[in-house]
């Protein structure tokens, strides 16, 4: 039986995980549960899945936890210091991290250091410090098993494949709600159209990063750093049915791709059980129904997010961290109703264009989350001009 933490179990990766685990009984004991704020529902999936301990964010919202779990008795704390305990449980075998932002940095490092095995949906991670993560996996033998369903279709086809004879990555995207919408709409588009995802069910922010294609943009840097592929060698395709999940090209010209219907359960699966298989729940993918698999080239033009998070790969240093953050900052005033949608590219542009980096060192820590928190502020800023 494998014992496992989940580092944001009430977010959609977070709660579609424990849907794996419930389907999949007797193959995993749930050791510790952590949540942001949500309170309520990390009390219900405690009580249900019965974890030695649970993390919220704030010291303040213990006690709200302990009302809500009665008379059960778990271990709660708080916190990065929290997590960090949570991390380094000698019961903990494999660690999920479901959590967003560019502070799982330091938990993911301490997890790679604990060679604990790890299954990623963070983003933000890879993007800002993805030099200094996979460096620090490489050298403790720590395989990253990514759960966003692209990188995990391009971690199967590569499977059993050496990296010299890879020639190519395709990241596919369903081309998000606006595919259809003409740009000069863009401004007038409401919160509640661009939430509202013609393929996958996801968390707020990550479906308004697929409005704006910026969720590939991000998707091209991780690919860089989880792969070990330069940025030259990374497309994207839009595919709107959303079967294919991502190709690879060898040097010979066979193009190998993952196909399944759109669910999230199965890359999660696949991450928890690896390197075996499992029967799943997911329902399968009938070819002859799916009927047709169309691609297209993105529009740069409309979706200008892709061109900004190549120019912060192509420059390196803190750029992709600036970009991340600057992004994570002007969709929660999207999300607030402060900024326009069509504002959200040109905010972050003009971030990125403030930015001004020391590239002769190697890039630290410190340096990653000095301009995640630059960013932050010069974002909010701009978004009140």
């Amino acid at each position: 039986m494998k014992r496992i933490a989940i580092l944001g179990s009430t977010g959609s990766i977070g709660v579609n995980t424990l849907r794996v685990v419930s389907s999949l009984k007797g193959r995993f004991e749930v050791i510790g549960l952590t949540a942001y704020s949500n309170v309520e529902l990390l009390a219900k999936q405690a009580l249900k899945f019965r974890p030695k301990i649970l993390a919220v964010k704030d010291a303040g919202l213990e006690s709200d936890l302990k009302a809500a779990l009665g008379s059960r008795k778990i271990r709660i704390v708080s916190g990065e210091e929290g997590l960090l305990e949570i991390i380094s449980r000698r019961d903990v075998d494999k660690v999920v991290f479901a959590l967003s932002g560019a502070n799982c940095v330091t938990p993911l490092l301490d997890a790679i250091e604990r060679k604990k095995e790890i299954a990623l949906a963070n983003k933000e991670a890879i993007v800002s410090a993805g030099e200094i993560i996979m460096k620090r996996a490489a050298s403790k033998g720590v395989r990253i098993i990514p759960i966003d369903s692209e990188h995990s279709a391009i971690f199967q086809c590569l499977e059993g494949v050496e990296r010299r004879f890879l020639k190519r990555i395709y990241l596919t995207s369903s081309g998000g709600p606006l595919l259809g919408v003409s740009s000069k709409n863009f401004r007038n588009v409401s919160r509640e159209f661009v939430l509202r995802h013609p393929r996958w069910k996801m968390g707020k922010k990550i479906t308004v990063d697929s409005a704006t294609l910026m969720n590939k943009g991000l998707e091209i840097i991780e690919a860089r750093w989880l792969f070990d592929i330069g940025e030259s060698d990374i497309r994207v395709i839009i595919h709107p049915e959303a079967i294919i999940h991502s190709l690879v090209e060898l040097i010979d010209g066979s193009v190998l791709a993952q196909l399944a219907k759109p669910d999230m359960r199965l890359p999660i699966q696949f991450a928890l059980t690896y390197p075996r298989r499992c029967g799943s729940r997911v329902e399968h993918l009938d070819l002859v129904k799916a009927r047709q698999l169309t691609f297209q080239e993105p529009d740069m033009d409309r979706f200008p997010c892709l061109a900004l998070a190549r120019q912060a790969l192509r420059k390196g240093g803190t750029y992709p961290a600036v970009l991340t953050a600057a992004d994570e900052e002007v969709v929660a005033n999207f999300l607030a109703g402060k900024v326009s949608f069509s504002r959200i590219p040109h905010i972050i542009e003009g971030v990125l264009s403030r930015h001004k980096v020391r590239t002769s060192k190697a890039l630290t820590v410190a340096d990653v989350m000095e301009a995640d928190t630059w960013a932050r502020m010069e974002a909010r800023i701009l978004c009140y001009r």
